[in-house]
């Protein structure tokens, strides 16, 4: 019987990983693609922008991949955010232990199951208010809310429709920034090496 994996099996994933333990097993995964990155990055900007700050309607630290020990889980969220009036300082530790408010994942392929079922219902068990999922393949961003032990869907929009959505309601963000431009189905094939039809 493989024994559980501990926060010590952290300390041996590559820095060009993502390690994550969730439900005893130790996940290693590649960094994410560069569209993932932009969507991660973009929104994480505007965010902190408008809310990583001191006074209405700041008040939040916004961080980029933290590595959270929840329990005997430890994760890694593409983006998450403590309000000041729960976390006043980050520490110097190298992961946190305090719940985040909100959390944002970016979905790929490769995690969004992960990340829609495994993750989700540790973030349900331990408290998390707000997660959103945010698909940069199919451009969109979906909001839901805790409620009771389960997640309520709030709402949900399209690149480059304006967004208005909790925790950050106070304003509204242009999300066109936050995905990269669709791609023509001709260069969908070229980069599978497919050749373009000829006329």
């Amino acid at each position: 019987m493989r024994r559980p994996a501990t926060f010590d099996d952290l300390q041996h994933v590559p820095d060009s990983m993502v390690g994550q333990i969730i439900d005893g097993e130790l996940l290693v995964l590649p960094r994410p693609d560069l569209p993932h990155a932009q969507t991660t990055s973009n929104a994480g900007a505007d965010i902190n922008s408008r809310f990583g700050r001191s006074g209405p309607p700041g008040g939040w630290w916004i961080l980029d991949e933290p590595e959270l020990h929840l329990g005997p889980h430890a994760l890694v969220p593409d983006l998450a955010g403590w309000k000041r009036a729960r976390l006043p300082t980050i520490p110097a530790e190298p992961f946190l232990t305090l719940v985040p408010d909100w959390v944002m994942e970016v979905l790929s392929p490769s995690t969004a199951s992960i990340d829609r079922i495994s993750k989700a219902r540790i973030y349900a068990r331990v408290g998390v208010r707000w997660l959103w999922f945010v698909d940069p393949i199919g451009r969109t961003i979906e909001v839901n809310r805790l409620e009771g032990a389960g997640w309520l869907r709030v709402a949900a929009f399209a690149a480059g429709e304006p967004v208005r959505a909790e925790p950050f309601d106070a304003v509204e963000f242009d999300t066109t920034d936050w995905f990269a431009e669709p791609r023509r189905k001709a260069e969908v094939r070229a980069s599978a090496g497919e050749c373009p039809p000829t006329r």
